[in-house]
């Protein structure tokens, strides 16, 4: 396996990824351009895992505001599930998010994903209580 930045070239190969991902949530905030800009705000946070063919095994989208990190996008192909390349995208995002500075970083998770919050409590995460995400179109 072979992990590297995630580029803007990556965008097609990903978005199949996403999409064909259960509990991912899509939205017009995931349009190409989009995706581009999040990558150039945040240079070489974003993450893709590639098998021996080049084929995306899986995705890690990442950033900071200055103060926290987030993590958005976090996907592994179904056949490459379970050969540990969803935490090593996730330990790779928070190392170069401390290389930043950033000392604390939060995801979300859609709610009936029960793999997904599985996965993210199993490898350390913490859900959180007594937080509602309140959301608008610009």
């Amino acid at each position: 396996m072979n992990y590297r930045p995630m580029i803007a070239e990556d965008y097609e190969a990903a978005y199949r990824l996403w999409e064909n991902t259960p509990g991912m949530g899509l939205s017009e905030a995931d349009s190409k351009e989009e995706i581009t800009r999040y990558l150039e705000r945040n240079p070489g946070l974003s993450l893709v895992c590639e098998n021996k063919d080049g084929s995306l095994a899986g995705t890690a989208m990442c950033g900071h505001d200055g103060r926290r990190g987030y993590m958005y996008h976090v996907a592994v192909s179904s056949e490459c599930r379970g050969m540990g390349i969803g935490r090593e995208l996730a330990a790779r995002c928070l190392e170069g998010l401390r290389n930043a500075g950033i000392v604390k970083c939060h995801l979300m998770v859609i709610e009936d994903n029960g793999p997904g919050r599985s996965f993210w409590s199993g490898i350390g995460w913490q859900e959180r209580d007594g937080i509602v995400l309140f959301s608008q179109n610009c």
